[in-house]
């Protein structure tokens, strides 16, 4: 066996094997003479060559290098067979025990070499026991309470997933043939070049199916420019003919291919995302099922929408404009912007007119995915599916409503922004905002000023250096007509955010005398605005009632036959809705990566310096907003109505008995007491009191009641509010709580049975003159004793008005009187003299009476009007009248004890003490009516009613702005704005850097 391939030993092992020279080193090779025979070497044939001596030195090589290894020399081995063949199975032995030896030393050299590497690099390994914490203990935990097991076997198989994935394998080859009939070139001119410097970075994601579709797309782009090179060839061509003839057949195959393999291609990317749209919804309808389960996580679309939402009201509240990037839809008046807004969102979801102005208001419209395609307003938790036509017209005639309410009275375009959500399978994540079309001639029925206010608008929206202005130009009209391009060629001169739009494609070509100018348009060559690419596309035929996937067909279908694309004067990525949606988009994105960080930057300055002046201004004060402010108030105003109800009964018989007396006592003493003190005897008395009690009760006295009842309510609340409670007292809270008071007030109105009841209880209770004991008599004495010299009082100062001030006066203060009060003097003396001599007079003069007076007074050279004698009458006589009726009252203080025998043998007769016990009875009795009126039922309808006010101030905005001002509550709501402003942009930056 040894000796059966003496030639194939290479020249290493040669010289390995010669006897005749050492080996420098320690190398375990030195007994492998004979095992080197056995080793082939490729690189050299099996024929006998002659090696010619090497002199070698072998590099010490070893996993045992630790352990010392002892020189020796290789045997000399000789080519051929062996000389020596005696014991050569004994010598055969021995060597491969030296050859077990050896690998069994160098297999634990090695495993001890291995180990102590790997402790090497263990050791390198940094300690991640301090960073445990990052991971919550429920993950560790997880395994305990969920069975994995059975989760897998729930989740569907791979080979049901692959059902779902298109062919890619197809697809792969059909994008082979295609690629078989252009030769790879030079990258074409893109479509978008706003987008191209972010598709640059992205080259590496040109893999797979993708790959293939951008690389077949650069290919059309290139054929697009060699048949453009060709067409400009045969037309400088002039003096060939033939050659002509052949270039011409030449272009018209190479263009006819190329409309061929754009066809295809674009059907290719339609049928992938068709597939990738039914994927899409069946993975989140599968999300959807387990929302219930667990937090719903909002999107990013989601998040940046309320971030806009926010701005939006603060931009309004405080005359400010953010930059945060939003793509504004401008246009002519029926330029068809709304239908291309509704083809983006894949449903008719606005109002639509036949040329009047139905945008009447900015709408933004957020577009999201989601599992069905519903619509919500931001402001409303009902869903409209737009599946169904009843719920689309339900949805447009909303829309119609909210603008129409927003535009306020005299005006026909408003700046208020309704805010719509859009989600679907498929629709790319956008926010954009449709304005007002742009007019130029205002008409009959809209306001003066409305063109001005749509061009405001408009400039308001596209002043922001990071909004992407959407122009939308009517192809249908000429371009000379246009007005919407010089406004947003004047916002943005340069066209870095401005993307042109040209609509109704179908009848500019039909209507176009050149086409050329339509390649113009969309080669920026017309107009001098600049933008950042340009579109065409088709909205439909002009009827209302189409649909979306009607409309779509009808695009499709025109620009296959569209000659527009057949010459070159149109590229396939410029046309169609579904190509401007996904530029826009690409667009929006990269714009609000670039824009946000520095917009959330700006808000964290501003709310520094806002939380900075708070600090200085009021810094013993809570941070608390208008709505916050408003709920405080609201506690202390219940509060309030909660002690009212607290009021003790007695209080509140006290206040309704003393008001009451106070509005009624003078009809009492005019018109019952001094006329039935002119009767004669006590039964004329008694019968005139009846009847005089008779007529109040039935006409005046409960209504009467129920307004002192009403207005002590009011004066209690009023108190109540209007208390101020010490340091405590914030008058902050004034005005809201003077306009809850008398909001509240206006609309109580009392019980109107309350009349009728309290009459028949006034009724009986003025019927009674019966006096059971003692104390009530002295009470009635009081309290007519306290009538009579508060009227008595009241009338000497009217007299002392009259006549002037007396000698004391005169004297002591150096006051004198008025020609006027000396004459009134005169007569005041006259007239008391009359009524000393006659204590009894009735209380009216009579005729002569007022003339004997005048001749008197004219004897003392004073001239007095008749009508001055009974005015002056009036005061004397009354002022007598109540200074008898006291000393008589006096005289009834021992008279108890002969009203019980009826006065029977007695000339005292003390009936005016019976009438004001009556009187006062009757108040007690209609003061503790009302009061159980005003507790039981009024008191609680009047902290209802301050209820319904507070809940109704709550939802006006406006009332709130009106009520709570000043600069503290405006620093607090500039503080909450900005605060909740960054945090949001904080968390959609968050959400923006994990998506990347």
């Amino acid at each position: 066996m040894w000796r059966a391939r003496p030639a194939a030993v290479c020249v290493v092992c040669q010289s390995l094997a010669n006897s005749s020279y050492g080996i420098k080193g320690k190398s375990p090779l030195q007994k492998l003479q004979l095992v080197s025979r056995s080793i082939h070497h490729p690189h050299y044939t099996r024929s006998k060559f002659q090696r010619p001596p090497l002199r070698t030195s072998i590099q010490q090589f070893s996993s045992l290098n630790r352990l010392p290894l002892r020189k020796t020399k290789l045997l000399s081995v000789k080519y051929g067979y062996l000389s020596h063949r005696n014991f050569w199975v004994a010598r055969l032995a021995s060597r491969l025990l030296k050859l077990r030896y050896l690998v069994l030393g160098s297999a634990v050299g090695g495993g001890y070499t291995a180990k102590k590497t790997y402790d090497q690099w263990k050791e390198m390994l940094p300690d991640l026991s301090d960073y445990k914490w990052i991971v919550p203990d429920f993950i560790w935990e997880l395994d305990e309470h969920i069975d994995l097991e059975k989760l897998s076997k729930a989740l569907p198989d791979a080979e049901d997933l692959a059902k779902l994935l298109p062919d890619f394998d197809k697809i792969g080859e059909s994008l082979s043939s295609l690629k078989g009939f252009f030769s790879p070139g030079s990258q074409g001119e893109t479509a978008f070049r706003a987008t191209d410097q972010g598709y640059e970075n992205d080259k590496q994601y040109k893999k797979g199916l993708l790959g293939e579709l951008i690389l077949l797309q650069q290919q059309i782009q290139q054929h697009e420019e060699e048949a453009r090179r060709a067409a400009g060839q045969y037309n400088t061509g002039s003096s060939q003919q033939k050659r002509k003839v052949s270039d011409k057949e030449k272009i018209d195959q190479l263009q006819e291919e190329l409309l061929h393999t754009q066809l295809k291609y674009q059907r290719i990317l339609e049928r992938l995302e068709k597939e990738n749209k039914e994927l899409r919804k069946l993975v989140l309808q599968k999300d959807d099922k387990g929302i219930h389960q667990r937090k719903l996580k909002k999107s990013l679309i989601d998040m940046y929408s309320e971030v806009l939402d926010i701005l939006s009201d603060y931009d309004a509240s405080y005359n400010t404009q953010d930059h945060l990037p939003r793509v504004v839809v401008v246009g002519d008046q029926s330029a068809g912007k709304t239908s291309v807004l509704e083809m983006i969102a894949q449903a008719r979801i606005f109002p639509r007119g036949s040329g009047e102005m139905m945008t009447r208001s900015p709408v933004k419209v957020t577009l999201s995915e989601g599992p069905h395609h519903v619509a919500l307003f931001k402001d409303s938790s009902r869903e409209f599916d737009l599946t169904k036509e009843e719920d689309l017209a339900a949805l447009r005639n909303e829309i119609e409503i909210r603008m129409r309410k927003s535009v306020k009275k005299g005006c026909t375009v408003s700046a208020e922004t309704i805010s719509l959500n859009v989600k679907g399978p498929g629709l790319q994540r956008m926010v954009l905002v449709d304005l007002p079309g742009v007019i130029s001639t205002v008409t009959s029925g809209m306001a003066p000023d409305t063109k001005d206010t749509i061009f405001s608008i408009s400039k308001a929206y596209m002043q922001n250096p990071n909004a992407i202005i959407l122009c939308i130009q009517d192809g249908s009209v000429d371009a000379e007509r246009s007005i919407v391009t010089d406004l947003v060629s004047q916002m943005d001169p340069h066209g870095k955010r401005t993307i042109f739009v040209l609509t109704k494609v179908d009848l500019a070509e039909k209507n176009v005398a050149s086409p050329n100018r339509i390649q113009q348009i969309i080669e920026g060559k017309l107009f001098p605005m600049k933008a950042l690419g340009y579109f065409a596309v088709v909205t439909g035929k002009g009827n209302n009632a189409e649909s979306i996937e009607s409309i779509k067909d009808y695009e499709e279908e025109f620009f296959q036959n569209s000659k527009l694309l057949k010459t070159c004067m149109l590229k396939a990525h410029q046309v169609t809705t579904r190509n401007l949606s996904l530029a826009v988009s690409d667009c929006f994105w990269k714009m609000v990566r670039e824009s946000v960080e520095q917009q959330a930057d700006a808000f964290k300055a501003t709310r520094f310096n806002l939380e900075t002046e708070w600090k200085n201004n009021y810094p013993q004060l809570r941070e608390l907003d208008r709505n916050e402010l408003f709920e405080k108030a609201k506690n202390e105003i219940l509060d309030e109505v909660i002690s009212l109800s607290q009021v003790t009964p007695k209080h509140w018989e006290e206040i309704l008995q003393k008001t009451l007396w106070e509005r009624v006592s003078t009809h009492v003493i005019e018109n019952i007491y001094l006329p039935a003190a002119q009767t004669t005897n006590s039964g004329t008395f008694n019968t005139t009191v009846d009847i005089k009690l008779k007529q109040w009760t039935d006409k005046q006295l409960p209504n009467k009641a129920v307004e002192v009842a009403w207005e002590t309510l009011q004066e209690e609340f009023s108190h109540f509010m209007t208390e101020k409670k010490g340091k405590e007292h914030d008058d902050i809270f004034d005005k809201l709580k003077q306009a809850v008071k008398e909001e509240s007030i206006k609309r109580h109105k009392w019980n109107e049975r309350a009349e009728d009841s309290l009459r028949v209880i006034q009724h009986n209770a003025l019927e009674d003159r019966s006096i059971s004991d003692k104390q009530q008599w002295d009470a009635a004495i009081h309290f007519m004793e306290d009538t009579l010299q508060s009227r008595l009082k009241d009338t000497e100062s009217v007299i002392e008005d009259m006549v002037g001030p007396d000698w004391k006066k005169r004297w002591l203060y150096w006051v004198g009187r008025t020609k006027e009060q000396n004459i009134r003097n005169e007569t005041k003396n006259e007239l008391e003299k009359m009524i000393k001599c006659n204590e009894d007079h009735a209380a009216y003069l009579a005729n002569d009476e007022v003339t004997t007076v005048r001749k008197n007074l004219e004897a003392k050279g004073v001239a007095v009007d008749p009508c001055l004698i009974k005015d002056t009458w009036h005061q004397v006589y009354r002022r007598h009248f109540l200074r008898t009726a006291l000393s008589h009252c006096n005289l009834c203080r021992r008279g108890f004890y002969y009203y019980q025998r009826h006065f029977v043998d007695s000339e005292l007769e003390c009936n005016d003490v019976v009438l004001f016990w009556r009187i006062q009875r009757m108040l007690a009795i209609t003061a503790n009516t009302l009061r159980q009126q005003l507790t039981n039922t009024e008191v609680r309808r009047l902290e209802k009613n301050v209820k319904e006010v507070l809940e109704d101030f709550a939802e006006d905005s406006d009332k709130k702005v009106k009520l709570l001002t000043g600069k503290r509550v405006q620093l607090a709501e500039d503080l909450k704005k900005v605060r909740e402003i960054q945090e949001k942009l904080e968390a959609f930056i968050e959400a923006l850097h994990q998506e990347k």
